[in-house]
C-alpha cells in the first residue's frame, strides 16, 4: 500500500463519524426538547444511527431554549469576508466572456491573482451566489462562412437522398486512424494524490508519465453499417496513402470485399470524408468501374468529422478498449489489440451511433450550417 493510502485509511479510521442534521432532525429534537426536556446527551445516545454530534445538538437546543426556533437568526454566524457584493460583481465581470469579446473570461486561479480574492472563495462565488455552472470547452473545426453553407447545402441533400432510416441502412460509413504505441493521455484527468505538499517531494516515478517525442504508430482504416462491420484494414508503415494505394490496398483488398460478401455487388452505398485521396478523379473512375454507389465527394459535407459515425463514436470507443490496461512496445502487439477489440466490438454499438446520423444532418441545417457537437 503507498503512503499516501495508508495516511488516507489511517486518516478515516479516526475520522469522527458525523452526519448534518436535516430539517426533519431539527424538529425531532425540538420536540423531544419541549416535551421530554432532554439534553444534547440524552439524544446522540437514543439516537446513535443518527450520527449527531453533541456540539450540533446543543447548538439547536439553544437556540429552541432562547428563541423558540430550529434556525438560525437571519444574519447570525461568521461574516461573510470575501463573498460581499462588491467581490461578487467583480468576479462575475470577470469569470464570464463578454458578449462583444468572446473567450475573454478568466479562470478562478487567475482572478486570485488579479483580486486579491482567494481561489476557493472565487468557486463559492461562482457556484453560490452566481449560479454558474462550469462546462469543457470542446474542439471542433474551424468553420467560415463557405463551409458552413456547403455544410447546410450537402445535409439537406443527403436528408433527401436518405429520408428515413430504412435508407440509412445501407450506408456503409467508412475512415482512418492513425493509432500510437504510446498510449493518449487526457492531462485533465492524468493526476497524482500524495500526502507530501511539495510537488518536487513527490517521487518522479509516480508523477512523470515518460513518452516517446515521435511515437511510432499504424494507420487504421475500418467501415461499418447497420448491416455489420467490415475487417480491420491496416495500412503499410511508410506507405504513402494516396489514390492509387487507397483504391488497391483499401478498397480492393480490403473494405469492399467484406462488405460485397454481406451486401452482394449492389443495393448498398459507401460513404468517405474529404481525404485527398477519397476524392481523387481516380477513386471516382475506380467506384464506377467496380460498379459501387457511393457519396460524391460533392454531396459529403466538408470539414464534417461530427457527420460520420466512425469519427463521432466508434474510434472514441475503440481507442477506450485498445488501450485500456495495456501497454505496447511494439506495432505487433498494437495490431493484435485493435484487432481482438475491433471483432468485440458490439453491433449495437454500431446501431447506436448511425441511429444519430439523421438527426445530426438535421442539426446542421437547423443550426444553418454551424456546429452541432454540442447537442449530442
Amino acid at each position: 500500500m503507498s503512503m499516501c493510502k495508508l495516511f488516507i485509511s489511517v486518516f478515516l479510521k479516526f475520522l469522527p463519524r458525523m452526519t448534518r442534521i436535516t430539517a426533519e432532525d431539527r424538529i425531532l429534537i425540538k420536540q423531544l426538547r419541549i416535551e421530554k426536556q432532554w439534553g444534547a446527551r440524552r439524544m446522540t445516545n437514543e439516537f446513535p444511527n443518527k450520527a449527531w454530534s453533541i456540539a450540533s445538538v446543543s447548538r439547536v437546543i439553544n437556540n429552541i431554549d432562547n428563541n423558540n426556533t430550529t434556525e438560525r437568526k437571519p444574519g447570525s454566524g461568521r461574516p461573510r469576508s470575501a463573498r460581499t457584493q462588491q467581490n461578487i460583481e467583480r468576479v462575475s465581470e470577470l469569470i464570464c466572456s463578454q458578449d462583444d469579446d468572446p473567450h475573454s473570461h478568466k479562470s478562478p486561479r487567475e482572478i486570485q491573482r488579479e483580486t486579491g480574492i482567494s481561489r476557493s472563495s472565487v468557486q463559492r462565488i461562482v457556484k453560490q451566489d452566481l449560479h454558474l455552472k462550469t462546462y469543457k470547452r470542446m474542439i471542433g473545426h474551424k468553420l467560415n462562412e463557405s463551409v458552413k453553407l456547403k455544410r447546410l447545402q450537402r445535409s439537406r441533400r443527403l436528408l433527401e437522398r436518405f429520408p428515413n432510416e430504412r435508407s440509412v441502412r445501407s450506408i456503409w460509413f467508412t475512415d482512418e486512424k492513425i493509432f500510437t504505441i504510446a498510449t493518449p493521455v487526457n492531462s485533465q484527468n492524468d493526476r497524482v494524490y500524495s500526502i507530501e505538499t511539495k510537488k518536487r517531494q513527490v517521487p518522479e516515478s509516480r508523477l512523470i508519465r515518460e513518452r516517446d517525442h515521435f511515437s511510432r504508430g499504424i494507420m487504421v482504416s475500418v467501415g461499418v453499417s447497420r448491416i455489420g462491420k467490415t475487417s480491420v484494414v491496416f495500412v503499410e508503415p511508410g506507405a504513402k496513402v494516396n489514390s492509387e494505394y487507397y483504391c488497391e490496398h483499401v478498397l480492393r483488398q480490403g473494405l469492399l470485399p467484406v462488405i460485397q460478401a454481406k451486401c452482394g455487388r449492389h443495393n448498398w452505398t459507401l460513404q468517405q470524408d474529404g481525404a485527398p485521396s477519397h476524392t481523387a478523379r481516380n477513386t471516382t473512375t475506380f467506384l464506377h468501374q467496380e460498379n459501387v454507389n457511393f457519396i460524391e465527394p460533392d454531396m459529403w459535407p466538408p470539414n464534417s468529422p461530427d457527420l460520420n459515425p466512425v469519427d463521432y463514436a466508434i474510434w472514441g470507443v475503440l481507442q477506450e478498449k485498445v488501450y485500456l490496461r495495456r501497454n505496447f512496445t511494439t506495432v505487433e502487439q498494437l495490431k493484435l489489440a485493435i484487432t481482438v477489440e475491433w471483432r468485440n466490438l458490439e453491433q449495437r454499438i454500431i446501431d447506436r451511433s448511425i441511429n444519430e446520423w439523421r438527426r445530426r444532418l438535421e442539426k446542421v441545417v437547423e443550426k444553418q450550417g454551424g456546429h452541432i457537437e454540442h447537442d449530442f
